[in-house]
């Protein structure tokens, strides 16, 4: 079972399960789903500080407790580890991604979970039809609208935080790629990595402050901030590696791996809060950064070798450089 789909994704691979099999048989599933989004729900409100969001959270674990019961009076079920250490790690990564995030990667797959609901009202009768019909309402409507009563100012500034990180991996990717190809030197490939990151951050930071300006219910300088943070904290794992080798080509791949798992967090957490699709997205972002990486390689080299800076820098780094006329004939 994959952590990563935990909640009603879980379930949703058992569609044509449930429907095969009578609602009793699959009842033991959907409690133990139900019972998981019940302990991550309680958990999130025990270690949530705002008294509103708290409020909320124990709204949503209250209604899980009730599906769960549901069904656990169908089939009684005893939850495993498994079950406890999956709602453990969602509740990890609500302190690195925030409580929208969670919630929201908890409840994908909602129109998989309705469909299977819905097979199973229509195979019951009487009490037990009418409460599952409130659930699959549930279901449909009443959790995302209390998720979307949540306001984190992660989300709220989240488009600042993707404009940073976003350009940064490129940016940087392109700049370190372009300096492969005049130069063998790892520190100067760090140097100037470092010094165009500084300098795009400032300008990045700039342009999200003026975009803030325009936008009701932002702070420009907190768009500004978390803008330049992340493109700072992205410039300063890509640049990394330069400093931790001599070897050129070993830096590089370190920094475009560094780029390429960048990119792999920003477009997971991006598809979770949009409801897009994860694969494409991230498949399209590696193939820009591989792109830009493989153009500015190819610029460097030409112009490095059309200008001759590959030796110029040789020279200045006393590889190479020629013996002045004054030296030799003191010498002599």
């Amino acid at each position: 079972m994959s952590i990563l789909h935990t909640g009603h994704l879980v379930r949703g691979t058992l569609l044509s399960v449930a429907r095969a099999e009578p609602t009793v048989g699959a009842a033991r599933d959907f409690a133990l789903s139900e019972f998981r989004e019940y302990l991550t729900y309680s958990w999130l409100a025990r270690v949530e500080r705002n008294p509103y969001r708290r409020r909320i959270l124990e709204s949503l674990a209250a209604q899980e407790r009730g599906h769960y019961e549901f069904w656990a009076r169908k089939e009684p079920v005893r939850p495993g580890r498994m079950v406890y250490f999956e709602a453990a790690l969602l509740v990890l990564l609500r302190m690195i991604f925030g409580i929208t995030f969670v919630g929201k990667l908890m409840e994908r797959g909602e129109r998989e979970i309705v469909e299977e609901y819905s097979d199973a009202a229509a195979r019951m009768s009487g009490e037990d039809r009418r409460t599952l019909e409130s659930i699959i309402e549930d279901e449909r409507t009443h959790e995302s609208e209390m998720l979307a009563q949540v306001d984190e100012t992660i989300v709220k500034y989240m488009g600042a935080l993707v404009l940073g990180l976003a350009d940064a991996i490129i940016e940087i990717t392109g700049a370190h790629a372009g300096t492969l190809g005049t130069t063998n030197d790892t520190v100067i490939a760090g140097i100037i990595g470092l010094i165009v990151g500084v300098s795009a951050s400032i300008s990045m930071a700039s342009a999200s402050y003026l975009q803030a300006k325009h936008e009701t219910g932002k702070s420009p300088a907190t768009a500004a901030a978390v803008t330049g943070i992340g493109y700072m904290g992205a410039v300063a794992l890509m640049s990394l590696p330069y400093f931790l080798t001599r070897a050129i080509y070993l830096a590089f791949a370190s920094s475009i791996s560094v780029g390429i798992m960048l990119a792999l967090m920003l477009t997971f957490q991006g598809s979770v809060y949009s409801g897009t699709d994860f694969r494409r997205e991230f498949v399209q972002t590696a193939l820009l950064l591989l792109g830009t990486a493989a153009l500015s390689y190819l610029l460097g080299y030409a112009i490095g070798g059309a200008l001759g800076i590959r030796s110029l820098i040789r020279a200045r780094m006393g590889f190479g450089a020629p013996i002045p006329a004054t030296r030799k004939y003191h010498e002599v």
